[in-house]
């Protein structure tokens, strides 16, 4: 019986090694079509971005770039420029063109957007005497005055209610370079009911239900060479 046993064992034992040499031969070589092990950490590839939007890295040369967006891409036209905000050739467009050349990436409906929304909260921390809110959006010398108005009004005990009914309108009536600060200047359109009254509640200036058209005409600042992105008010006046 040991000496069947043994025959046995040893046929399977070359019948496995012979399995497993077919196997390796075919399991074990490389064609070239294998897909790599995924590997979730790896980087992927990266999308290339519109032509419009290609940057010069510093490991490209410049006229490598440019011969690339002369083939997908056409010169905007100089009359689209400032579409809907300025004129082509006026000193606004000018204005304009000087503060984009000093602070690239200046979008002036942008910045629209954010002197609509600078110009509420002023004028409700005024009214409120919100003197913290009133120091982050103010140059020293408005602040100065703002501060000195809101004082008085503290002295005699009198009160401001300011509310918004809409904003109508709010257009770049200005822009220029002063140095390294930029100024665009604002023209703006609203409804406001305001009302002042005295310390025994009685309305001594404006109306507490009437709505009033007011025009204000506001130049903010930033200076394009410092980290802070912030504008600020340096400047108000009354419009027409």
């Amino acid at each position: 019986m040991q000496d069947v046993f043994d025959i046995y064992t040893i046929i399977f034992l070359a019948l496995a090694v012979f399995i497993f040499l077919r196997l390796r031969s075919v399991l074990g070589q490389r064609t070239g079509r294998e897909r790599p092990p995924y590997d979730p950490y790896s980087a992927r590839e990266p999308v290339r971005p519109a032509a419009e939007n290609v940057i010069a890295l510093p490991n490209r040369t410049a006229e490598a770039v440019s011969a690339k967006a002369a083939e997908t891409t056409e010169p905007a036209e100089p009359t689209a420029r400032w579409k809907g905000v300025a004129e082509p050739g006026s000193a606004l467009a000018a204005g304009l063109d000087s503060i984009e050349a000093a602070e690239p990436g200046f979008d002036p409906n942008h910045f629209i957007t954010g002197a609509r929304a600078a110009y509420e909260m002023i004028v409700t921390a005024f009214a409120e005497g919100d003197r913290r809110a009133l120091k982050t959006l103010l140059s020293r010398e408005v602040y100065d005055g703002f501060d000195g108005a809101i004082a008085e009004r503290e002295k005699r005990g009198d009160k401001m209610e300011t509310r918004f009914v809409s904003i109508d309108g709010a257009d770049i009536a200005g822009a220029e370079m002063r140095g390294s600060n930029a100024h665009v200047t604002v023209r703006f359109h609203s409804k406001l009911i305001t009302a002042t009254r005295d310390k025994n509640g009685n309305v001594i200036d404006g109306s507490a239900d009437k709505v009033t058209d007011v025009t204000d005409v506001w130049t903010f600042a930033r200076d394009v060479s410092s980290r802070d992105p912030n504008w600020k008010l340096v400047a108000t006046e009354a419009g027409q």
